[in-house]
């Protein structure tokens, strides 16, 4: 699978126009979102190839909607990259059980998440 279509989803405006930015600018299409809730509505627009998410939200948390999204089968086989601040080893290891298929810590790294990006695809 190619990824082109990336869903982004943080409750930072400065995290969804940085990482929007540097994603467009290596010829991927972003779509952001800014909560669990408005996530979903764009998930329902549209299945993307990957999903960048973000932990700490208001309402339903990045944990929670990883889980909710890779245990709906409308969108088996879109793979979900943990984005967070948060770093301890098991936040990761949570992470990775609630269904992402990679885990990256900010401040995220272009060539680390275009990398792990480059092994999903």
């Amino acid at each position: 699978m190619s990824i082109h279509n990336i869903l982004l989803v943080d409750d930072s405006k400065t995290e969804l126009h940085a990482l929007s930015e540097m994603l467009t600018k290596r010829g991927f299409n972003v779509r952001t979102a800014e909560n669990g809730e408005e996530a979903m509505k764009r998930l329902a627009e549209g299945k993307p190839d990957l999903i960048l998410m973000d932990v700490v939200m208001p309402g339903q948390n990045g944990f929670q909607l990883t889980r909710a999204i890779t245990r709906d089968e409308r969108y088996v086989g879109v793979p979900v990259i943990m984005c967070t601040s948060k770093g301890q080893e098991t936040d990761k290891v949570w992470g990775m059980r609630q269904g992402a298929s990679d885990y990256v810590v900010k401040p995220v790294k272009a060539e680390e998440l275009l990398a792990k990006i480059k092994a999903l695809g």
